[in-house]
């Protein structure tokens, strides 16, 4: 088979059939902006660790894949993503507590900063496709009032690099060069692009 095309198995429905390998409600109310409702939800349960020296687009595009690969699904496509937080070379963990999330935000307070969103979507075939969005970030500098504020919002909760772009934080930003969509947590250009070469009724 040729590189980048991909075998489609349609359903009765008219459309292939899709596993998101995701609990994200982010991702999947966007992938419900481009029209798609996934047949299923499977989060994949993978080691998320880098590895060492792992570069920041290399680790994302790794970790998309073998999500998209740790699925199970025999008859249907598979979408996974993973959306990493870039300060340079470093790769910024997800707050799981108000001391990781104070830290990622004193760090990235008045810088730019790399967000970086791979997805992957696996074909019945076992064909796998990958896309790669970047879009860099700024933050204005932060007062120590406003990180205050932040992490009592809670919003940082679970959250690559300690923020959401898609709450409170939107308004500490002073500059996105890139896909506010990848941000979120699912690129949707590349998403589309993905999902019409496997033959998904898009509009």
């Amino acid at each position: 088979m040729p590189s980048g095309e991909v075998n489609t198995k349609v359903t009765q429905g008219g459309s292939p059939k899709l596993i998101l390998a995701s609990a994200s409600p982010r991702r999947r109310e966007l992938l419900g902006r481009l029209g798609v409702t996934p047949a299923g939800i499977s989060p994949a349960d993978i080691d998320e660790m880098p590895h060492k020296a792992e570069l920041p687009r290399d680790y994302a595009k790794r970790m998309a894949r073998e999500k998209a690969e740790a699925v199970v699904s025999d008859d249907g496509y598979v979408l996974a993503g993973d959306t990493v937080v870039a300060a340079g070379r470093r790769i910024l963990p997800k707050a799981e507590d108000e001391a990781t999330a104070r830290r990622c935000l004193e760090l990235l307070s008045g810088r730019r900063h790399t967000v970086l969103s791979a997805i992957a979507l696996r074909a019945p075939d076992g064909t796998l496709c990958e896309r790669l969005s970047e879009t860099v970030v700024i933050f204005k500098r932060l007062a120590a009032q406003e990180i205050d504020a932040y992490i009592t919002s809670g919003e940082w909760d679970g959250k690559a690099g300690g923020y959401a772009i898609q709450g409170i934080a939107e308004g500490l930003i002073r500059r996105i060069q890139g896909s506010h969509s990848a941000v979120v947590g699912l690129p949707l250009y590349e998403t589309r692009t993905l999902l019409k070469a496997a033959g998904f009724a898009l509009a």
